[in-house]
Order: structure tokens, then C-alpha cells, then sequence
């Protein structure tokens, strides 16, 4: 059985991606999160020894097209709509520290 995830830990996972949770949603995603550990448990107790391996069961396969590349009219223009930019660049927060 997986333990309960603890409020700092759900805090810790906020962070990491970048979310402000308020205490009452650090509540709610503990024991939501929590619960999805149990059933994770759960279904590494499930006997799988003579199940064939299925990587997909429809038959189909994606059918993709090929990209088109678009001039912009105005780079400068999409450039300014951002929150913060420079030298006709975007800036954004740093993902590592």
C-alpha cells in the first residue's frame, strides 16, 4: 500500500511545475494523489504472466502530413505580443537553475 502523500511533497511536485496552489487545493491534490498511488499498487499486483503483449488494438497507424512551412508577415509583431521580450527575442523564466 502506498504511503499518503504528505503536503510538502505535493508542494515540492508544485513546484517543480511551476503552479501556485493555495492550501486547500494542496488538501485536495494529497489525498487525490495519494489515491492514485493506491490504485497504481493495485494494478502492480494484477497476474500478467500469460497475457500477450499488446502495444496497440485498433490495427490502425497515424497517419500524418507533412509540415508546411509558413513565412510570418510580421515576426516583430508576434514577438511584441509576448509578456516580456528582447532584441526580437522572447523571454522566458529559466527551466534549469
Amino acid at each position: 500500500m502506498a504511503e499518503k502523500l504528505s503536503k510538502k511533497e505535493v508542494e515540492k511536485i508544485a513546484k517543480l511545475a511551476r503552479l501556485d496552489l493555495t492550501s486547500d487545493e494542496i488538501n485536495t491534490y494529497s489525498e487525490q494523489l495519494s489515491a492514485i498511488l493506491e490504485y497504481v499498487d493495485q494494478l502492480q499486483e494484477v497476474d500478467t504472466e500469460n497475457v500477450e503483449i499488446t502495444t496497440q488494438v485498433t490495427g490502425l497507424s497515424n497517419i500524418l502530413r507533412e509540415d508546411e512551412v509558413q513565412e510570418c508577415d510580421n515576426p516583430k509583431e508576434l514577438v511584441e505580443l509576448a509578456p516580456e521580450h528582447e532584441d526580437n527575442l522572447i523571454k522566458v523564466k529559466a527551466v534549469f537553475d
